[in-house]
């Protein structure tokens, strides 16, 4: 068995591990980078998570009204396929190519703080090394029921990776990824539901908004029914029938979307002193630090779900290792978030709810997507922007952006609350014309 001692072991080729492995290297360390997947260089973003998705969106956006849907489906899942797979092979190539940095294809397994054991198709090695991150990642979580393992019940990966389009679609939860999946497979031509177990659609959302994004999906031809609870997947010899509270629905494709769980049953932290909290997440400090030697980054370590996220993990780390050490989690709040709907959710910040909820002296602004003249040059009128503003400081607290290109617009306000901009500089603030940001003269008017 080969022995191999380096500076540092990275567990998982996520954003964060990546970005870290490169760093490290081209500042003359040595890295070895354990991957289990072959399929995941890169991490979940680039394979089964926001570039795949957001390529299926986008196209499916594109269709004509009088596309052959099943050609269109294939032809989509193979361009998609074609992209992902040249980015993996980018990700790989860029780290092979740098003279510091190993990449083993193997899953990895502490057997004390210091040491891994590496176990691939190659056999088993053991690598001893003075640092040890750990990158890797969440997977979908399952239900707990009666024929969850059947051959028409997909988590979220297999969703991007459908040989046929479904007629119909059964999307069990109702949270964000569920209502992206949604858009996508409404505008292939599938009829779409969504079961949602609790009373309130979107419960986290200002109820306007909610409400709006009900509306939306619904004029799509959405069904959303509340207060269904899953019970059992009772396969069929054509379909799958759902059997929940509030009746049974047919499907030939479900996607069983109901939150994600980390990805560390296999590393056995304890030979490592690592601890988890209750939901099975690394437990950390501000700085990433999991040990004395080991950090995590990323969802394993209940960072919030998002690559860009993981990215900044990378950033707090590298600034311990190269830098002044001062970053920290707590240094980013608050974070913008975007649903990829049609059009997309976009928040930062306080709802008007959570606002109301501290008893706050706030104003809250709202604007309908009909007033902005870019909207109606895409067509794209649907939805609500909101705003929260502070009403002795004239700070904003907080955004809910639902409609076309809030994704990027999203991102001035986070410029804007992070750099203590008040809500009249962007009332009357000069914007190119016409434009989706133009719009924020008048929802802080």
């Amino acid at each position: 068995m080969e022995n191999i001692k380096t500076e540092n072991l990275i567990i998982g080729f996520g954003k964060a591990g990546k970005t870290l492995a490169g760093d490290l290297a081209k500042h003359g360390q040595k890295v070895v980078l354990a991957e289990r997947s072959n399929q995941m260089y890169g991490g979940t973003c680039i394979n089964i998570g926001c570039i795949p998705s957001k390529r299926l969106l986008t196209e499916a956006e594109r269709l004509a009204p009088d596309a052959d849907r099943e050609q269109a489906f294939r032809d989509i899942m193979q361009r998609k396929e074609t992209l992902i797979t040249a980015l993996r092979g980018a990700n790989l190539k860029k780290l092979t190519s740098l003279e510091n940095v190993q990449v083993i294809d193997a899953e990895a397994t502490f057997t004390s703080p210091h040491t891994v054991m590496l176990t691939g198709k190659d056999g088993q090695c053991e690598v001893t090394a003075d640092r040890i991150f750990i990158n890797t990642g969440s997977r979908s979580a399952t239900l707990n029921v009666p024929g969850a393992d059947g051959k028409r019940i997909y988590d979220s990966t297999g969703f991007l990776s459908l040989e046929t389009l479904p007629r119909r679609v059964v999307i069990v939860g109702g949270g964000y990824i569920s209502l992206e999946f949604a858009s996508m497979y409404s505008a292939l031509g599938s009829k779409v539901t969504i079961l949602e177990a609790g009373d309130k659609f979107l419960a986290r959302e200002d109820r306007d908004v909610a409400d709006e994004m009900q509306r939306v999906l619904t004029a799509r031809g959405v069904d959303i029914v509340l207060g269904a609870q899953t019970s059992e997947f009772r396969e069929g010899a054509e379909t799958t029938t759902v059997v929940t509270s509030k009746g049974d629905f047919e499907a030939d494709a479900v996607l069983v979307g109901v939150g994600r769980r980390p990805n560390t049953e296999t590393l056995n932290l304890d030979k490592a002193g690592v601890k988890t909290n209750e939901r099975g997440f690394i437990v950390t400090d501000d700085q990433l630090r999991a040990g004395e030697n080991i950090w995590a980054m990323g969802d394993v370590a209940g960072t919030p779900q998002f690559t860009y996220m993981s990215l900044d993990d990378y950033r707090i780390v590298r600034d311990q290792l190269l830098g002044d050490g001062r970053r920290q989690r707590n240094d980013r709040q608050p974070i913008a978030t975007t649903v990829f709907t049609y059009p997309p959710l976009s928040h930062i910040g306080l709802t008007e709810q959570q606002a109301l909820d501290q008893h706050l002296d706030v104003t809250v602004k709202r604007l309908s997507p009909m007033a902005i003249p870019k909207a109606k040059v895409l067509s794209q009128t649907d939805g609500l922007l909101k705003a929260v503003v502070d009403n002795q400081s004239g700070q904003i607290l907080g955004a809910t952006l639902f409609c076309a290109e809030s994704h990027e617009i999203i991102n001035l306000i986070k410029m804007a609350i992070d750099n203590h901009v008040p809500a009249s500089y962007l009332k009357n603030q000069i914007f190119t014309h016409p434009t989706i940001s133009e719009a924020l003269n008048d929802l802080f008017a």
